[in-house]
């Protein structure tokens, strides 16, 4: 599908949300009882619009080359389902909290980042009623793994941004699958010699299952 992206950052987002809102000392800046929002939004995206919270900003896509050439999926015993495009997303996720007079919160600010480490450490699997989006009511899994990229890196990033650097979190999100639109192949069943017999038969597979 291709808004298994999107879905992924919705589930994540969602997951966060929750988990701040059930802080006994948090919870009061979140909706329903505060304004604090997490957003899809860049940091600056986030000071733009004049709000505070925390950003789950997506700043890298890139495929896992070791999933990348599986073989097609078996279906039914005469189809063969395209594999779907594996990718690995990695996200910077930056508390963004202020004031009351509109002054940064660095206190909040960490209260907050010790919350989200305390929340995808305790849930580092997704799947079930904890996808979002797409992928809702779906059999994925996704994991949600902390990342510590080189400190140039991580500079690099922040210099893509109109504000000052802030303490800030890195998440890898994987393995999250876009869909081909490939029609699925059709073709004559896989066969296997019985044993005791120098004929071959049908062999039928399990959905999903390889030869």
């Amino acid at each position: 599908m291709s808004t298994a992206l999107l879905a992924a950052s919705q589930s994540v987002q969602a997951v966060l949300l929750a988990a701040l809102q059930a802080d006994t000392a948090l919870g009061v800046l979140f909706p329903p009882l505060g304004a604090s929002v997490v957003s899809l939004a860049t940091p600056d995206g986030m000071v733009a619009l004049d709000q505070t919270g925390v950003s789950i900003w997506l700043y890298r896509v890139v495929r896992d080359e070791q999933l990348l050439n599986q073989p097609p999926r078996r279906l039914p015993p005469d189809r063969l389902q395209a594999v779907p495009l594996p990718m690995r997303l990695h996200y910077l996720v930056t508390p963004m909290m202020r004031g009351n007079a509109g002054e940064p919160a660095p206190e909040t600010d960490q209260h907050v980042l010790g919350a989200i480490l305390r929340t995808f450490h305790r849930q580092p699997s997704l799947s079930g009623a904890a996808l979002a989006g797409s992928l809702r009511g779906t059999d994925q899994r996704i994991r949600v793994n902390l990342e510590s990229p080189p400190i140039d890196e991580l500079a690099r990033v922040w210099d893509t941004l109109d504000q000052p650097y802030r303490a800030s979190l890195c998440y890898e999100v994987s393995v999250v699958e876009v869909e081909s639109d490939r029609p699925d192949a059709h073709g004559p069943p896989v066969l296997q010699s019985e044993p005791g017999l120098g004929q071959a038969s049908p062999l039928l597979h399990p959905a999903g299952a390889l030869p």
